[in-house]
């Protein structure tokens, strides 16, 4: 599955996107494995609630299904103005 990430969370992780092989049921379990990976995954996944979720480009929650999806994006918050 292709994982993208925007923003400063892409700026912790070091890269825009990635291939991630993954036996995650859904985003909550691949969060799981992400943060296991090394120190910047846990730091760009540390606070949930900072983070926004898009899988197959449609916002979900956390405990959204990946059975099928192709993509998932993380991204902080949007603010207008």
């Amino acid at each position: 599955m292709n994982v993208l990430y925007f923003a400063w969370v892409r700026e912790r992780i070091g890269v825009p996107r990635e291939q991630v092989e993954t036996t995650a049921r859904t985003v909550n379990d691949l969060v799981v494995e992400l943060r296991a990976r090394e120190e910047r995954y846990a730091a760009a996944f540390e606070d949930l609630s900072a983070l926004r979720v898009a899988v197959d480009q449609t916002l979900a929650e956390f405990d959204a299904p990946l059975d099928g999806v192709r993509e998932v994006a993380f991204f902080p918050p949007m603010t207008g103005g």
